[in-house]
């Protein structure tokens, strides 16, 4: 997982359980860490401080919350995992991040977007999104509508190259992204791992562990099947 250098313990937990009861091997790591692309399959980056507005040539319009290590350890890990196409799944802050790093922008504050929906952060599933019909998204939630948590300020606004919004909630604010052309190239604005007591949310994680073991069986020396880097911290 990459991640801070300290804290969210739960959020990281709840990533590990969920990894691996997919049948994952997990590996955390974050700024300091140098793990290379031959030591890991998948990748899961998940929430945190807000990204550094820089990183998509804009000002900051909210106080700073940012945490700049994290931004470029980062950014270094979705672009090597996006040049191999190494599956990856982001949470959150993790998919506001995947969106920047292939050209996109964000919202850096939702509240001035938001008419039919709170800007109560909550981990209980308690916000209704729209998933797009067709999308690799719904095949894997099975339903075209869902109620998720919502813990975080800043979301999707231009779309990086190829990705495309599999979900919307009821402000037309995106809820999740994904790559039509990647095996396994996903991004959630909820955090799944403090839903994983619901099976759709499971699937998210078990189709990443999946997506891992093709690209492993495809490496010319195929490494131990499904290991997981995956990031860590509640966004």
């Amino acid at each position: 997982m990459s991640g801070p250098r300290r804290g969210a313990a739960a959020p990281r937990l709840l990533v590990d359980i969920a990894l691996r009861l997919a049948g994952a091997e997990v590996m955390q790591v974050g700024p300091g860490h140098h793990a290379t692309p031959a030591e890991f399959q998948g990748v899961v980056i998940t929430g945190g401080h807000d990204i550094e507005p820089v990183l998509y040539a804009q000002e900051s319009e909210v106080l700073p919350r940012y945490d700049r290590e994290r931004d470029e350890y980062e950014s270094a890990l979705i672009d090597e995992a996006v040049t191999k196409r190494i599956p990856l799944l982001g949470i959150c802050r993790g998919a506001q991040l995947l969106n920047v790093r292939l050209g996109g922008d964000l919202h850096q504050d939702l509240r001035k977007h938001r008419v039919r929906t709170s800007h109560r952060r909550t981990i209980l599933p308690l916000k209704t999104i729209a998933i797009a019909p067709g999308s690799r998204l719904a095949e894997l939630i099975g339903a075209h509508e869902i109620k998720v948590n919502s813990l975080h300020q800043q979301a999707v606004d231009r779309l990086g190259d190829g990705l495309m919004v599999s979900a919307r909630d009821s402000d037309s604010i995106v809820q999740a992204i994904e790559h039509p052309d990647f095996d396994y190239l996903i991004g959630t604005q909820w955090h799944p791992e403090f839903l994983i007591y619901r099976s759709a949310e499971r699937r998210l994680f078990r189709d990443l562990v999946s997506a891992a073991a093709r690209y492993c069986e495809d490496l010319p020396e195929a490494a131990p099947a499904g290991r997981s880097v995956s990031s860590k911290a509640p966004g």
